[in-house]
Order: structure tokens, then C-alpha cells, then sequence
């Protein structure tokens, strides 16, 4: 039983082809998939997303770069209005790839948390070069419900991550960069989820990421942790459990 704990079904990518794209992920054996918004028009659209396909659910999300403090509140009233129908919130976080407004995020953020804390759900989180301030802050958060969405930090700042209790989902790409080949190393089997951030991130260089991918990750995590890759399967598909429950 395979899960993608994080995509975006929403995207241009798959306007063309959804029906296939979930048929060839059921089978591959994928029983769950969440798709993650990333504004409040995108929140809208994973909603019509879920309510089409029984394995599809949702993470109602901020994608760091879009939110700012004029709309999180609208954004944040929209996600409490729909809590019983989303598994997580996220993506949220923090992004300083390009950031000229860091401060701003970080306070956005802080709402984002502690919406999490009050409706009691998981988060799925986006860290790019934002790595150290997102473990600060949710150091200081009662939610012990946390993904690292493709966490891609030192190992210093991943260790640091797992002594918190902290969950990491790896992407496909794990098959081509070494450096999720090291975390899967490092992090213990009962702290890993598998994603695909679809459509990105895909196992083969150039190409769409979808849920059916992650047949591949496995692989490699089994590889890697010297396992049998059912027992692999197993393993991350409790996790979910764990988290998601």
C-alpha cells in the first residue's frame, strides 16, 4: 500500500490526462494521494480534485512566496471554514530562494502554526534556504505533526530535525540526488512518508512527476535501508497512519 503525501493535482500539468494519472498510480498500488493547495483559488480546486477520486484527499495550503499579511487572514478563514475536509494543512513555510520579504513570511507563518494547533491538524512544509528559522519556529509549536516536504538542509539541520520528531517525506527524485539518498541513511524508517511533489521532482530527468513514481522511491529506500521493499511499503504506509490519523 503506497501513499503520496504531497503533490499538486491542480496544476496545468495534468489538466489533459487526470483520469490516467490516477489509474496508473492505483496500478501501482498508491491507495492514497494528497494533493496540496497552495493559495486559496488552489485550496478551492484540490476540493473538486477529492470529491472525484476516492483516493485523492487534501492539504489546504500557503505557499510562502504568494501569502502576505493583506490576505492571510481571509486565507486562514477559508481553511478553519473547511477543517473537516482536509488531512493537513500545506504546503506552508518559508522560502528565502528570492525572498526580499522575510519578516513578512515569518509572521505569516506564525499565524499558518498556530491555525494548526486549533483545528488539530498536521503540516506539510516547504523550507527552501529557509531551513534553520522553520525549525525555529515550529520548535516552539505544540503540533508535533510535522512533514518536511523535500527537506533539502545539512545534516546538522536534519539531525537536528529528527531529535525533534519529525516526519520526512522523500521525493522520487532520491533516485537521482544523492543528498535524499544520505537523509534516508540518517532518518530512522519510522519517521519517512514518500511524495512526488508532482509535477516536479520526477525520477526521470525532464520529465512530469506523478503518484505511480513512487514505486521507484521504494525501491531505493529499501535499497538503501537493506530491506525487503514490502516491508518498506508497510512501514511508511503505518507512518501515514501515525501522522494522518
Amino acid at each position: 500500500m503506497i501513499v503520496d503525501v504531497h503533490c499538486h493535482l491542480d496544476f496545468d500539468d495534468f489538466n489533459k490526462d487526470l483520469d490516467e494519472v490516477i489509474e496508473r498510480a492505483r496500478k501501482a498500488g498508491v491507495v492514497k494521494i494528497i494533493t496540496s493547495g497552495t493559495s486559496k483559488k488552489s485550496n478551492e480546486e484540490i476540493l473538486k480534485i477529492r470529491d472525484k477520486y476516492d483516493i485523492v484527499e487534501v492539504s489546504m495550503g500557503f505557499y510562502p512566496t504568494e501569502v502576505n499579511l493583506k490576505n492571510i487572514d481571509d486565507e486562514i478563514s477559508f481553511v478553519r471554514e473547511h477543517k473537516k475536509d482536509i488531512f493537513a494543512i500545506g504546503e506552508c513555510g518559508l522560502d528565502y530562494k528570492e525572498a526580499t520579504n522575510k519578516e513578512e513570511q515569518q509572521r505569516c507563518f506564525k499565524k499558518i502554526i498556530k491555525l494548526s494547533e486549533e483545528i488539530n491538524k498536521p503540516l506539510i512544509i516547504h523550507s527552501r534556504k529557509a531551513e534553520a528559522d522553520v525549525l525555529d519556529l515550529l520548535e516552539k509549536s505544540s503540533n508535533k505533526k510535522i512533514i518536511l516536504h523535500c527537506f533539502s538542509a545539512n545534516m546538522k539541520l536534519v539531525q537536528r530535525a529528527i531529535d525533534l520528531g519529525y516526519f520526512f517525506s522523500i521525493p522520487t527524485v532520491i533516485t537521482r540526488l544523492e543528498h535524499f539518498k544520505e537523509v534516508v541513511k540518517r532518518v530512522p524508517l519510522n519517521k519517512i512518508l514518500t511524495e512526488t511533489d508532482a509535477p516536479f521532482l520526477s525520477s526521470v530527468k525532464g520529465g512530469r512527476n506523478e503518484s505511480a513514481f513512487i514505486v521507484e522511491t521504494i525501491k531505493e529506500i529499501a535499497r538503501i535501508k537493506d530491506l525487503d521493499k514490502k516491508e518498506v511499503e508497510s512501514i511508511v504506509f503505518m507512518n501515514y497512519q501515525q501522522v494522518f490519523s
